[in-house]
């Protein structure tokens, strides 16, 4: 069982985390055309976390708050 605080915590992380990730992907699309190497880092790193922020979506769904009994 998790607490309400503890829900929220985790809520704010997984937007953080999808925001996050889908900014650093648009800024790889934005910097790929003038550096290669780096526009693909951040594209790769921003889907990883952007990705990681959905799987943690799922997670979330699968907890049980201490009220919910």
């Amino acid at each position: 069982m998790a607490s309400a605080q503890k829900l929220q915590r985790l809520h704010k992380i997984i937007w953080a985390l999808i925001y996050g990730g889908l900014l650093a992907l648009v800024l790889g699309i934005a910097t790929q055309r003038t550096d290669h190497t780096t526009g693909w880092v951040l594209m790769v790193v921003g889907g990883v976390v952007a990705v990681a922020g959905v799987v943690l979506i799922g997670v979330r769904a699968r907890l049980q708050s201490d009220h919910d009994h």
